[in-house]
């Protein structure tokens, strides 16, 4: 019998598992598929909320603590695994997004350094860029992982562990009984444990049916597409109109991402793919000749306000939240679980958790 059963192996149900076993615990950690391959594997890897002042204070404080975390997360990975996760620091340059003088005074407030640009020195940041009719900001501090590399170093950690790892078997149900949770159901069959994390991002929604306050998380799909451009001279993260290139280290470049409310529907659209394809064009032309190496799609976790769920469940004794981080999973990844740790330890947390409750309040859209 576990002590913990994780339900979900993204990147937010890996790094629990791994922060649950170095507490001492016996986990198992169980995915409906292949662990890490939704919302985590499909993203960007931007450590960042875009446009960060458009976000609630809650969504902030977790990613400027991981950002300070991943130095040392991904030393670790590399050390452990041999896996290089490729933690880079572009930094981020946005051609848009000037709402007065709002992300100056976010800027001062939380201490995040933001710079306002001038159309004529855009160029000196990145060469290049088309279309460019305005002042932009840029953020040099901003980093980003290869998710798809920071994903299978988890794995890997998982595995050299002794968590125990369960793929390609649906949670059909978690077991409740008498106000407490049991374990979960799989296959007909219960799986016992002490508690349960739910960390299922898009589909925590329809595991949490029977609780008596259920997370609101819904799936909002996004697509994206990476190029084949080495040589292309784009070195940093870009961002126009919500959409962004992202350089790798290889000189493939990413290109996303849509936002659509289309319910657990993953499948990619041309209209995604052209749309997708033109905006890279338009903002930078030297990717004309660049192939398309691969176009795909992911689904969410939405949740009101973007705030995600984290700690214990108030009506179900040994349940624990983990999920709702919409788009950014791999942004508060690591301060999200520190904080759900500290909670399961009854340690004073970094700070203060209250708005991650289930029942705090969300008001808001997802961004």
């Amino acid at each position: 019998m576990s002590d913990f059963i994780i339900v979900g192996a993204g990147a937010i149900g890996m790094l629990t598992a791994l922060a649950l076993r170095q507490r001492g615990y016996a986990v198992t950690l169980i995915d409906r598929q292949q662990a890490g391959r939704e919302s985590s594997w499909a993203g960007g890897g931007i450590l960042s909320p875009l446009y960060p002042w458009r976000y609630a204070d809650p969504i902030n404080a977790l990613a400027q603590r991981s950002q300070a975390l991943y130095p040392a997360l991904v030393a670790s990975l590399i050390e452990t695994t041999g896996i290089d996760p490729e933690h880079l620091s572009s930094g981020l340059l946005m051609l848009d997004g000037a709402e007065g003088d709002e992300a100056l005074t976010w800027s001062r407030r939380t201490g995040t350094p933001v710079e306002a640009v001038a159309m004529d020195k855009i160029a000196a940041i990145q060469p290049g860029l088309a279309g460019v009719t305005g002042p932009g900001w840029w953020m040099p501090q901003v980093a980003q992982v290869r998710n798809p590399r920071l994903l299978r170093a988890l794995r890997a950690a998982v595995e050299l562990s002794s968590i125990r790892l369960i793929e390609g078997a649906p949670v059909e149900r978690l077991e409740l009984v008498g106000g407490r949770i049991h374990g979960v159901r799989v296959a007909g069959r219960i799986m016992p444990a002490d508690a349960v994390v739910l960390a299922a991002g898009a589909w925590s929604g329809d595991l949490s049916g029977l609780l008596p306050q259920p997370p609101q998380v819904q799936p909002v799909r996004g697509q994206m597409l990476v190029l084949n451009a080495p040589g292309s001279g784009l070195a940093r993260i870009v961002m126009r109109g919500g959409r962004y290139l992202i350089p790798r280290r290889d000189g493939r470049i990413v290109v996303g991402s849509t936002v659509e409310q289309v319910g657990f529907e993953k499948r990619t659209t041309p209209e995604a793919r052209q749309e997708l394809h033109r905006f890279a064009l338009e903002l930078l032309p030297e990717l004309r000749e660049a192939p398309i190496e691969h176009h795909w799609a992911g689904l969410r976790p939405g949740v009101p306000a973007g705030i995600p769920y984290i700690g214990p469940h108030p009506a179900a004794e040994g349940l624990f939240l983990h999920t709702g981080h919409f788009r950014n999973g791999l942004v508060m990844g690591p301060a999200s679980t520190e904080l759900l740790i500290q909670l399961v330890e009854g340690e004073k947390s970094f700070f203060d958790p209250t708005p991650y409750a289930l029942d705090a309040p969300r008001l808001g859209e997802l961004h």
